[in-house]
């Protein structure tokens, strides 16, 4: 009979059996939550941290968008699987509202997924805001910071506070840029993440090795040191949509909408003409309120209703590149606030690796933009003036172009004041678009939409914006030793090239990768690769396990390779040539799992090769070394 283990720690149940450990945790509420009576948030604090909940097959979320009528409509359709999109569905379901979301890719196939990883307050909005008297701009950096610290305690594991650090060669800038954080700091106030501070020369170099004592012919001085968050954005952005549809939202991903519904009496907009991309099949689903929420792609819906509408986005194309971790140390990151040009530059830690950027170029909407070449040169060049270490171009492992999408209020008087905010706006009756803004303040932004929704379709949600203290799935219970669960607890069973099945250890790498990557849910993850014989990794130097891609399969609606090696794992953005060796074992069980014939099989390896084609690594983008 199976031994019941009390795992204080996490608050798990180890079943043992025949030498297999299945470890599943109990979710953790407070003491005012044990009544017979529960409150909405606590119900829904329960189904999201439910161990044992599955997210809806997608052809039961398929059915309830097609389920809905003229007659009984869904309160909300969100178009859009980003972060505000995905943020809009889990706020109007968690109100209690019929919700659905279908999004044309993948979720945060778009801008979502291709950000700085940073979770900002704004500094420079704070510099602007004190050197302009702008209330505006100091507002926002206000409510920023609050959305900072609440997105990193909402999903602990994917979110960290990083220190990031500022180099100074002169005492003027020393003093200037310690004043300026330090009233960072006190903007922050209850939501500072930790206390900035200055650290002398010989400190910043042992803090940060390959930081230059000689930089822009002067010595350093010292540095400033201040902290902001960091995330995993495409895995916050999978966990909402997850979390969404445990709140009850009907969420579906490769799911074009193709046309808009209109009312034949007074031209409202009721609903929305989709096409599963899957299967080619297409179906009306109905709706009080559709929200827009198409990040660069918001145009071209609005288009739908009205084809003369003027244009409300002005992108911005953002570069980033990927170098080894030898740039950077783990622990902290690098920002120097004015190159010579003038533009913000950033080399941080990230998943194992350096994250190096940005760029802020105009660019044209497309659906997989390309870096260009210059400026990957462009960042190169910018961080070699800072590093004591050679700067080279091929020990680039990746490089992405993200699409900011800028909003211009359209009714606005001009379209001189492109904001940084984001603007929610309702044009069309029945159609509310909501764009603009960042993904430190997705949740509030989400907020507005879901405000405006109900005004304009008169819904009648159950309670208020449960949102603000509500945890993505995976973080109830988790900490930062939660790791040491699956190294003392789980195997890697791993079948070797002639079939035979040998057991490995559940290292530290692996362990804590499948901690942060999946929080509370890892024990699943682990189990996977104990008892199915998935505990091989995918690619040499990197922590992601076969039994990751049977897991996003099952419960992250990943329905192509794409979708796992550049969302549900980071693979494609950390190493591109490492994404293309692991493609082929991916695809293979995928296939097991989503039944796929060979065919479906060379289509997906097709399209994989050509995805990763549009990262710009060392070893597929045509480039002169020349000074890196």
């Amino acid at each position: 009979m199976a031994t019941l283990i009390r795992l204080r720690r996490l608050g798990a149940i180890a079943a043992v059996a025949g030498g297999a450990y299945t470890i599943v945790r109990q979710p953790s509420f407070s003491s005012n939550d044990r009544g017979d009576k529960l409150s909405a948030l606590d119900t829904f604090r329960r189904k999201i941290s439910d161990p044992f909940a599955v997210v809806p097959p997608r052809n039961t979320q398929e059915a309830a968008l097609i389920g809905s009528t003229s007659a009984n409509p869904l309160d909300i359709l969100v178009v859009g699987g980003g972060a505000t999109g995905c943020g809009v569905a889990l706020d109007a379901a968690t109100r209690g509202l019929r919700v659905g979301l279908v999004e044309r890719e993948d979720f945060a196939s778009g801008t979502s997924s291709r950000s700085t990883k940073l979770i900002h307050g704004g500094v420079r909005y704070l510099e602007k805001a004190v050197f302009n008297l702008d209330y505006g701009q100091l507002k926002l950096v206000f409510h920023a910071l609050e959305e900072r610290k609440q997105l990193i305690e909402n999903a602990p594991h994917l979110c960290r506070a990083l220190p990031c650090m500022t180099p100074c060669f002169d005492w003027f800038d020393a003093i200037y840029y310690w004043a300026g954080l330090k009233m960072y700091d006190l903007v922050a106030g209850r939501h500072l993440l930790h206390l900035s501070r200055y650290y002398t020369a010989q400190e910043s170099v042992e803090l940060f090795p390959t930081l230059a004592r000689n930089g822009k012919d002067k010595n350093l001085k010292g540095t400033v040191v201040y902290y902001d968050g960091q995330m995993n954005d495409s895995r916050v952005n999978v966990a909402l949509a997850c979390s969404a549809a445990l709140a009850g939202a009907a969420v579906l991903n490769h799911a074009e909408v193709v046309s808009l519904l209109k009312d034949e009496g007074d031209g409202r907009i009721i609903g929305a003409r989709i096409r599963n991309n899957l299967s080619g099949k297409e179906f009306d689903a109905y709706a009080k309120v559709v929200v827009n929420a198409a990040g660069p792609f918001c145009d071209s819906v609005r288009m739908l209703a009205d084809k003369d509408a003027k244009p409300m986005i002005c992108p911005s194309s953002g570069v980033h590149i990927i170098l080894p971790d030898y740039y950077s140390p783990d622990g902290m990151g690098l920002i120097v606030p004015k190159t010579k040009d003038g533009r913000v530059v950033f080399m941080l830690p990230w998943l194992g690796r350096t994250v190096a950027g940005t760029t802020d170029s105009n660019t044209s909407i497309t659906m997989l933009p390309e870096p260009h070449e210059n400026e990957i040169e462009f960042i190169l060049d910018a961080i070699s003036d800072y590093l004591n270490v050679k700067v080279r171009r091929t020990d680039v492992l990746s490089a992405w172009s993200g699409i900011r999408p800028l909003a211009i209020d359209p009714k606005a008087s001009s379209t001189a004041s492109i904001s940084r905010d984001h603007v929610v706006t309702e044009e069309h009756p029945g159609l509310v678009t909501i764009t603009g803004g960042k993904w430190t303040t997705y949740r509030s932004m989400a907020e507005d939409a879901v405000d405006a929704a109900i005004k304009s379709g008169k819904l009648n949600p159950a309670n208020k914006c449960l949102t603000y203290n509500l945890q993505l799935v995976g973080a109830d219970g988790w900490d930062l030793a939660s790791f040491t669960v699956l190294s003392q607890q789980y195997v890697r069973m791993k079948r070797s090239h002639a079939g035979k099945i040998v057991p490995g250890a559940m290292d530290t790498a692996a362990a804590k990768h499948l901690s942060h990557a999946y929080g509370a849910m890892a024990e699943r993850v682990a189990a996977i690769a104990q008892n199915e014989n998935l505990g091989k990794r995918l690619a040499h130097g990197y922590p992601f396990l076969e039994a990751e891609v049977a897991y996003c399969a099952r419960e992250e609606y990943c329905e192509s390779a794409v979708d796992f090696v550049a969302r549900r794992c980071r693979l494609a953005f950390l190493d591109t040539d490492a994404a293309q060796r692991a493609l082929p074992r991916i695809i293979e069980i995928l296939a097991e799992e989503h039944k796929w014939d060979k065919s479906r099989q060379k289509q997906e390896l097709h399209k994989g090769k050509q995805f990763l084609e549009t990262f710009k690594s060392s070893k597929n983008a045509e480039f002169h070394d020349g000074k890196h």
